[in-house]
This record gives structure tokens, C-alpha cells and sequence, in this order.
């Protein structure tokens, strides 16, 4: 029998209230890639882990002009969403079980 393993996600609210997580993100390295819910988020996430990069996820919050709908329409029906955070890591990449 497997478990299902859930990636953490950190709430956004962990910075001071006029600190930009993004602009926070960018500053120390982060590049985003994508705003995703399970199970695809943890994939997304352990695919990254498994290339060598560092993973970091953040709770996603609607905010801006821009469209949302969809988002918000998912975390209405109590989806919970991550924005999906990579940096370059050490180098080491994890074994591929199949090779």
C-alpha cells in the first residue's frame, strides 16, 4: 500500500506585510515557474528535487488585474495551490530508480 506524499507548502504571509514574496524570491534566486494544484504539484516539485534543483513552493493567493478565474475558481472548491519555485542546486542529482 503507498502513501501519498504531499510537498510542504510556505504560507506567504511569513514576511513582513510590504515585503513582495516574489520580489523576495527573486533577490535571493528563485525563479517561478508555476502556479499548480495537487497532485501535479508535487510531481512538478520532485521532478525539479530529482534534477538537481533546489524546490520552493509558496501558497498561491489571488491578487492583481489579471485573469484568475480559473484559480479562483478551483480554490473556492477548496483546491489548495502552490506557485512553484526553482534555483539552481548543488549539482547532485538524485538516482533514477529505473536506471
Amino acid at each position: 500500500m503507498s502513501t501519498k506524499k504531499l510537498i510542504p507548502i510556505k504560507l506567504a504571509g511569513s514576511t513582513t506585510p510590504e515585503e513582495d514574496v516574489e520580489e523576495r524570491l527573486v533577490r535571493q534566486g528563485w525563479k517561478r515557474l508555476t502556479t499548480i494544484g495537487e497532485p501535479r504539484l508535487s510531481e512538478i516539485a520532485e521532478a525539479y528535487r530529482g534534477m538537481g534543483f533546489e524546490v520552493h513552493v509558496e501558497v498561491w493567493k489571488s491578487e492583481g488585474d489579471g485573469c484568475n478565474t480559473c484559480l479562483d475558481a478551483d480554490t473556492e472548491m477548496g483546491k489548495i495551490l502552490g506557485t512553484v519555485y526553482t534555483r539552481p542546486g548543488n549539482g547532485q542529482k538524485k538516482d533514477d530508480e529505473l536506471f
